[in-house]
């Protein structure tokens, strides 16, 4: 590959080192537009790109966090720009940059022609152009943004805005542009937002002139009238980054009005992908563009915060506010808080405003926690401030030694530094792109002194808690889901300390054995603890609540700096901009207080077992981490039959099979079942989609009927299909023998099916794929092949994203735990456990028998703290087998380093169970699938029958 892709360079270089003096002949023509146009393919094609330039910088490891929000607003997936991802990206950019390079080529020998007959004029050439590039993702010639230019402009003439007319949907209108910041952790951008018909593009690098013109930042002047926001969109900015983004208006999945510098001027915009964009609006009204968003996407006017704002499970039982469903054990300790961190206005997208959590432990040198010893916690009805008799003492002397006066630095208050800063976010993540290069330009270029760096989680409680008046920082969410920001797998030079210590990874708890991992599922455990819960709500009302400002807040030691406080600073009042600059640059580097949520004491949370009973029992216990009765009683399971009338055929004494069983849904309604090779589709699971034909031919069809059948003949292409998985209403995945891994878009005209177009091809398996699974709340979805490996892909952006390294068989099955992201690959009889990162956490031999091995699998999913995972598979000998990984009891099938097992708990046999002895002939287990509550595990075989195992039978 490295070899082709030299040759396309050289060969490249050549075809521009002989266009480049016809390239000369078109300036001299009048014909700028089209030869700068030229000139950004050249140097994108050639130079900036990679792929046909210098490859090697790119080929650096690095981890960075990706910013999809998955499950409760937790951002778990990583990017690992490896080389095997460098080049996977590089080999499909190589594709589309020769078909670019091609296309140009012959536009560009196009005009030359018309150049030498004198035929066309300029605006015939764009037009000759643009039907060229109509009905391709190629780079083509627009005409300028709805502006006319004079001949004697265009030498002059802002060729970045190519990049901005690119996105521009066919036929599209620009109703109105406004000139925005773009905010991304602790820098900005200068930028445009423009509403069109049916999408918004943000322009970032770019500038509205005064004529609303629109010019990259670099042929006009900015727009920025604040100098103090002026200077965070420009410093440390190198010219040239432009880019836009277009997205239609329905992908809106909410819109927040947000503060920027305790000023209310910002929206942040959360798509239905899981990202966002945070705006800064500093010379229009906020207010007015909301409005223009909600007149395109009315719902977005009543749209408040919910579960599904905070991607949680929503729970039934009638209407209640989320501190009722906090009280009664509907939802976690961490759902709770991150659900008051976005309604008091604190984003990931503003590092200067970044969520907040508690420290919650004070036990940090123990060999082992125990979560039943009040010592082991900290003080969560005092600030950190407050957390020794002897610290609180100072801080009040502090308090009491400051004159009262007004607008001056050593205004009366305990603490002139804040909890939660950019600062601080960037200390404990620094490990980690991109908060590496933030904490380096906080820092003036480079890294801190070693000591003063985040290198111990134990000094880091120390310092906060007891040593360092200078120090009372609180944590971030990441302490609470996401180990990999506790390893420098980076390998960053981070120094040495006095001691000698050179700083690498960050030195743990004796508790957590040395093991990130175990850390952060203890960790999350404590939030989640008794004595948390019985607690929480007093350091609620310290930062969310009535103890923030005011008498309560000196009574319980926790005033900070007027400065912090959006509602005692009037910055619009203030004339002097010096002054001005000062207090937003105080803002800036120390933090700001999180808006007041509650004016009265917050109520504390129900005890555990006194919330409810019936339904709410099961999500109250499943919110408290307490196994459902399926998983915490395993070794009492007893066999049931399933009779699924629709198909008349599912009986665990069935003497008519009619086919093995292919997958199984639980609903509502009831159980639903289908045979191999057909998949019922979500979120209804009312329609069918098959495949498996001897013409490869797909067809979709109503559940329980053979009428109303549409019939495709579009996969035929792509040779036979041996797996597929619907992740939504309008998405199926298909692959098979031609190794390609197909997205196809499904289009529905009142709720039938009209058409079935290619999305996306995807390449990268040797060999035929034989299994596929997909999470819609990671995005992401895997496939397994004969080639022994599986691949996780973007199910956003249809990318890759990583490879599992090679497994010992062909892949069988492959699934994905909605809750933690785990990704279980089975190949064989062996079983591979790994994080939605891909780095691998176990793998085992399931049976000792060669003979079998695993033809399904699945998660049983319990909250995502919790270590007991349930791993559930299916052989070919007809035994379901049913694993936990982390520590309990059972047969030890594996010990990795850190001492967690996967232990096998149980093996249902369901001959053994209908007769009392094992049968040589039992038929395999085709497909498992456990119940909305938790309660059952379901069942089907090879002859076409569902059972299922629970407790009560």
């Amino acid at each position: 590959f490295v070899s082709c892709m030299e040759r396309y360079r050289r060969i490249g270089q050549e075809l521009y080192a002989s266009l480049y003096k016809n390239h000369v002949q078109m300036l001299q023509c009048g014909y700028s537009k089209a030869a700068k146009d030229w000139m950004i393919l050249e140097e994108q094609l050639f130079y900036r790109r990679g792929p046909l330039g210098d490859a090697s910088r790119s080929l650096e490891s690095r981890w960075i966090l990706d910013c999809y929000e998955g499950p409760s607003r937790m951002r778990r997936r990583i990017q690992h720009a490896n080389p095997r991802v460098t080049m996977m990206r590089m080999k499909s950019e190589v594709e589309s940059c020769c078909r670019r390079f091609y296309f140009s080529l012959a536009c560009f020998l196009l005009i030359n022609n018309a150049i030498s007959q004198g035929e066309l004029t300029l605006n015939g050439a764009e037009r000759e152009m643009d039907k060229k590039g109509s009905d391709c993702n190629q780079l083509t010639f627009f005409p300028a943004l709805h502006e006319s230019f004079h001949s004697e402009d265009f030498l002059e003439l802002c060729v970045e805005r190519q990049i901005i007319l690119q996105e521009f949907a066919e036929s599209e209108k620009v109703t109105l542009k406004c000139s925005v910041a773009v905010v991304q952790g602790h820098t900005a951008l200068e930028g445009v937002l423009l509403f069109g018909k049916e999408h918004f593009y943000i322009c970032e690098c770019f500038v509205l002139s005064p004529l609303e013109e629109v010019y990259c930042t670099r042929h006009c002047l900015s727009s920025i009238s604040d100098p103090f926001i002026f200077n965070l969109c420009h410093k440390d900015h190198a010219v040239g980054d432009q880019m836009c983004s277009r997205y239609s208006y329905h992908d809106i999945k909410e819109i927040r009005l947000m503060r920027f510098l305790l000023q209310e001027i910002a929206l942040e915009i959360f798509f239905k992908n899981g990202y966002s964009r945070f705006l800064v609006f500093h010379d229009s009204d906020r207010n007015k563009i909301f409005k223009r968003f909600c007149s395109f996407q009315p719902a977005l006017k009543s749209k408040g915060i919910t579960e599904e704002s905070l991607n949680i499970r929503k729970h039934s039982g009638g209407e209640k506010t989320m501190v009722q469903k906090w009280q009664k054990r509907e939802i976690s300790n961490f759902d709770y808080l991150m659900y008051l961190n976005t309604l008091a206005g604190r984003s990931y997208n503003d590092y200067m405003q970044y969520p907040v959590f508690p420290w919650v432990l004070a036990d940090y040198h123990s060999e082992t926690l125990n979560l039943t010893n009040p010592h082991t916690f900290r003080d969560l009805s005092k600030p950190m401030g407050a957390q020794t008799v002897e610290r609180k003492r100072k801080f009040i002397q502090r308090y009491n030694e400051v004159e009262k006066s007004e607008g001056d630095l050593s205004a009366q208050c305990h603490y002139c530094t804040h909890y939660s800063s950019a600062i601080i976010v960037a200390s404990y993540l620094v490990r980690m792109e991109p908060f590496t290069q933030t904490f380096c330009s906080l820092q003036g270029g480079s890294f801190d002194v070693a000591d003063r760096m985040f290198h111990s989680v134990k000094s880091t409680w120390e310092s906060a808690s007891r040593d360092n008046m200078s120090d009372v920082r609180e944590l971030i969410p990441e302490f609470f889901y996401l180990p990999e920001f506790l390893t420098n797998a980076n390998h960053f030079e981070l120094g040495c300390m006095q001691d000698g210590t050179v700083l690498g990874d960050v030195q743990l708890p004796p508790w957590a054995d040395g093991d990130p991992h175990k850390f952060i599922l203890l960790h999350r455990q404590a939030l989640e603890s008794d004595y948390v819960s019985a607690h929480l709500h007093r350091w609620i009302d310290l930062i969310f609540g009535h103890k923030q400002h005011g008498s309560a807040a000196v009574e319980a030691v926790n005033t900070y700096h007027p400065y912090f406080y959006g509602d005692k600073m009037d910055l619009n009042n203030i004339k002097d901009p010096l002054i001005k600059s000062t207090i937003l640059g105080f803002i800036s580097n120390f933090g700001q207080i999180p808006k007041q949520l509650f004016t009265k004491p917050h109520p504390s949370r129900n005890a555990q077992g006194k919330s409810s009973s019936g339904r709410e029992t099961v999500l109250s216990l499943h919110s408290s981490g307490i196994l459902p009765p399926f998983l915490s009683s395993l070794q009492n399971l007893k066999l049931s039959p399933v009779t699924i009338k629709e198909l008349n055929m599912f009986s665990v004494l069935s003497d008519y099979p009619k086919g093995a069983i292919g997958h199984i849904v639980h609903t509502e309604k009831g159980i639903l079942a289908v045979e191999k090779n057909k998949v019922l589709i979500p979120p209804l699971w009312s329609k069918t989609f098959c495949w498996g034909f001897e013409d490869f031919t797909c067809c979709f069809g109503s559940y329980g009927s053979e009428k109303n059948v549409t019939t495709f003949e579009c996969m035929a292409d792509w040779g036979k299909c041996l797996c597929a998985v619907c992740p939504s209403a309008t998405t199926i995945i298909t692959s098979g023998t031609s190794s390609v891994v197909c997205v196809w878009e499904l289009s529905l005209v009142k709720d039938k099916v009209k058409c079935l177009n290619l999305r996306q091809a995807l390449y990268g398996h040797t060999q035929a794929v034989t299994c596929l699974a997909a999470s819609v709340t990671y995005s992401i979805f895997v496939s397994g092949s004969d080639d022994r490996t599986c691949i996780i892909w973007d199910l956003n952006q249809l990318t890759y994203i990583n490879q599992l390294p090679a497994h010992k068989a062909s892949l069988c099955s492959v699934a994905i735990n909605n809750s933690t992201g785990a990704i279980i690959s089975c190949a064989g009889s062996y079983l591979y456990l790994w994080t939605v990162n891909g780095q691998l956490l176990a793998s085992i031999n399931t049976t000792c028998s060669p003979e079998s091995r695993i033809v399904c699998c699945c998660f049983a999913e319990v909250m995502d703290w919790d270590t007991r995972s349930i791993i559930i598979t299916g052989s070919t000998d007809g035994v379901v087998r049913v694993g936990r990984w982390g520590r309990g009891k059972g047969i030890l099938i594996h010990c990795n380093k850190c001492g967690k097992h996967l232990v096998l708990c149980r093996e249902l046999n369901p001959s053994l169970a209908l007769t009392g002895k094992p049968s040589k002939t039992s038929p395999a287990v085709t497909a498992l699938a456990v119940s909305r509550n938790s309660s059952k595990l379901l069942v089907g075989d090879d002859w076409g029958r569902v059972c299922c195992w629970s407790v009560d039978g």
